[in-house]
């Protein structure tokens, strides 16, 4: 895994210096004792914590997060514990510290809001961190064909639940969604493609525009 992600790093960043893309590499500390990198984009208020799938990393959330930063709200892609030089606490498998952190992180750098969005794996700790946050700690939700959560009535924030139609998890989303408390909403894509895997479809361009509408949404 890490040398395939060692490979996948190195083209990002040929590609990203070829364009004169900015972001800044950041790092920070898990409850648990880890430590975790993620990529910084923009300076906005609100910001939004970006959490990949089992088989991405940050790097794959760069066009989403361009596109996010381009509405002037900051992204913080992360790479969770085990992925990429972000190592796991004395807690290996509890990814929702990952964003838990990250959301001490922005508001200690000034961040008035912030924003959680995970697809599958990362979706399900974005749940997780949502259920375990304190009130008012979290804006807005977006959870991408997640992983399910044991207390899904206990997710906060305003809530955006995406899966295709043909999704393995479409059934559990579902359930999931019904569950939850309001203000909450339930978006079914048509095909079958898999969390970030829709944005490589013909579904990409919408899914991104469903994002970004919902994150500037007051």
């Amino acid at each position: 895994m890490k040398s395939r992600y060692g490979a996948i790093l190195a083209l990002f960043l040929i590609a990203t210096a070829a364009r004169g893309v900015d972001f800044e590499e950041v790092s920070f500390e898990t409850a648990d004792g880890g430590t975790i990198y993620a990529n910084l984009y923009g300076e906005g208020s609100h910001a939004v914590i970006l959490g990949h799938g089992r088989v991405f990393n940050k790097e794959s959330w760069h066009e989403l997060a361009l596109a996010i930063e381009a509405k002037g709200l900051s992204v913080l892609a992360v790479d969770f514990r085990g992925y990429g030089k972000s190592k796991e606490g004395r807690r290996p498998d509890a990814r929702h510290l990952d964003l838990l952190g990250g959301m001490r992180f922005l508001k200690n750098r000034g961040a008035e809001k912030v924003s959680l969005l995970g697809g599958s794996m990362g979706g399900g700790a974005a749940a997780q961190a949502a259920v375990d946050s304190k009130e008012g700690e979290i804006e807005k939700l977006i959870l991408l064909a997640h992983v399910p959560v044991g207390a899904p009535k206990k997710l906060k924030g305003d809530k955006l639940f995406i899966v295709s139609e043909g999704d393995r998890l479409a059934s559990s989303v579902k359930s999931q969604y019904q569950k939850a408390a309001k203000p909450k909403r339930l978006e079914i894509l048509g095909g079958s493609a898999h969390a970030q895997h829709i944005f490589k479809t013909e579904q990409g361009d919408a899914l991104t525009k469903m994002i970004v509408d919902f994150l500037e949404m007051e």
